[in-house]
């Protein structure tokens, strides 16, 4: 019983790894995004196949690679977005090409990336409301209503103007 979408039959075994090794691998990076990136779930294995993968450069160790890439919303969507603009290079007999075409469907299948940018800009919203709510509390006064009775009816007067003689003073004679 496979564990997960990617079949052995969907890929082409490589000189060091097979068709099974493959498709676990898909299948284990596709159930940790389906876990929500859940840390537990990067394992040593995963981390090590995955910084082969898209593009990706071993980081100093796996903590630090999760710690780049999936602890927020944001980096999640990094992710993901650097996931699907990988070209994927090579031949399958010899790397993972197969497989990370195959995650990149089932990622656009999933729908994670919309997901992930909804999640992203709510994020954005929320932390943008709170300074703006902090700010308003520090910079803008309340504004007090004067009572009925306070209130007088002003009625502007137009001023008469004096008598006023109209000479032009030139300010400059001339430019040259």
């Amino acid at each position: 019983m496979p564990k997960g979408p990617l079949l052995p039959s969907d890929f082409v075994p490589t000189p060091f790894s097979t068709a099974a090794d493959k498709a676990d691998f898909g299948n284990t990076l596709l159930h940790f995004i389906a876990s929500e990136w859940q840390q537990e779930l990067f394992t040593k294995s995963l981390y090590n196949r995955l910084s082969m993968c898209f593009g990706h450069i071993a980081h100093y160790d796996r903590q630090g690679f999760y710690e780049t890439w999936f602890t927020s919303d944001a980096d999640r969507l990094r992710f993901l977005h650097h996931t699907l603009k990988h070209p994927c290079w090579g031949s399958p007999e010899h790397t993972f090409r197969d497989v990370e075409q195959a995650i990149q469907q089932e990622i656009r299948k999933r729908n994670y990336l919309a997901r992930y940018e909804l999640r992203t800009a709510e994020a954005v919203r929320f932390a943008e409301v709170e300074i703006l709510q902090r700010l308003e509390a520090k910079y803008r006064t309340p504004v007090s209503r004067p009572s009925e009775e306070s209130l007088e009816l002003v009625i502007p007067v137009k001023a008469e103007p004096e008598n006023v003689t109209s000479t032009m003073v030139p300010v400059q004679g001339s430019l040259f």
